[in-house]
């Protein structure tokens, strides 16, 4: 499995240097917003770009204090 730091891309020239999933414009916090109020499901399907592997990467790493 991906780790988050592996998933996560800063960069100036990207959404002014907001943490994305890497090789995308899609803003990490996006998917926190959406599960909110939705489900991964719904945010994958909103967001192609970004993969099951990717997100599940990001919400176990802010789970386990990664990210």
């Amino acid at each position: 499995m991906l780790s988050a730091r592996e998933v996560i891309a800063t960069d100036p020239e990207i959404l002014g240097d907001t943490p994305v999933f890497r090789s995308t414009r899609v803003a990490v916090q996006t998917l926190f917003d959406y599960l909110e109020t939705s489900t991964l499901d719904d945010f994958l399907e909103g967001f192609p770009s970004v993969s099951r592997e990717q997100a599940e990467a990001v919400m176990k790493g802010f789970y386990e204090g990664e990210c």
